[in-house]
């Protein structure tokens, strides 16, 4: 008899707990709906942006910009910063160093626990927790802030916070807050939706690098 009723206890904590955890701030969804649908009915993207690291460690950090041109309808990117170029075709990553004269050649990997250029537009949309928290300010700029927190307690970061462009609707920077105490923005200066992208930005040209070793790790 106890040991039923340990289980009937158990069970109703279980069924009381599934509301809390599946329950959003119903104004930060409906937000980042709005966000959501503008981004989803783009075919391509080009957006440069600026991208900051600190670590808890050092305080210096390490700050880059670069472009972004983006063909969603294949999954495709490229990716043009200073010191290094990152080319997907969907099915490889080029990873090309201009320092070290190398290129390194991966699969892609379909994972959500990178947050970078390539897929800020879009992270959001799955295995986050949100609320909408007070708003902010760019120059004039009224920003609304979603608070993100993951529903992975085992992913790297312990929240991220989107800000948006409280008129259009367009995400103006991320921060991702990770558990060692660094802080990662990428902030998207300006974008260009439906442009149209030469195919030759998704494909890897050897013959540009000459001089380069290449490291295929596929």
């Amino acid at each position: 008899m106890k040991k039923t009723k340990a289980i009937l206890l158990s069970l109703i904590a279980l069924v009381c707990t599934i509301p809390a955890i599946a329950q959003q701030d119903a104004a930060a969804q409906k937000l980042l709906a709005e966000v959501s649908k503008k981004y989803d009915s783009y075919q391509t993207i080009q957006a440069s942006f600026s991208f900051s690291v600190v670590q808890a460690a050092n305080k210096n950090g390490y700050s880059d910009a670069g472009t972004l041109y983006l063909d969603k309808k294949n999954n495709r990117y490229h990716i043009t910063m200073k010191n290094q170029e990152l080319i997907s075709d969907a099915k490889s990553l080029y990873t090309i160093l201009k320092d070290e004269k190398e290129v390194q050649i991966a699969e892609i990997e379909n994972s959500n626990d990178a947050i970078d250029p390539s897929n800020i537009f879009s992270f959001y949309k799955t295995g986050f927790k949100y609320r909408l928290i007070a708003n902010e300010k760019s120059g004039t700029t009224l920003l609304n802030v979603v608070e993100l927190t993951a529903l992975d307690t085992k992913k790297n970061y312990s929240k991220i916070k989107l800000r948006i462009n409280s008129s259009t609707k367009l995400i103006h920077d991320a921060t991702i807050y990770d558990k060692n105490g660094g802080q990662y923005n990428y902030t998207i200066k300006s974008q260009n939706p439906n442009k149209t992208l030469d195919n030759t930005l998704f494909t890897f040209n050897k013959g540009k690098y000459n001089g380069y070793e290449i490291v295929d790790l596929r």
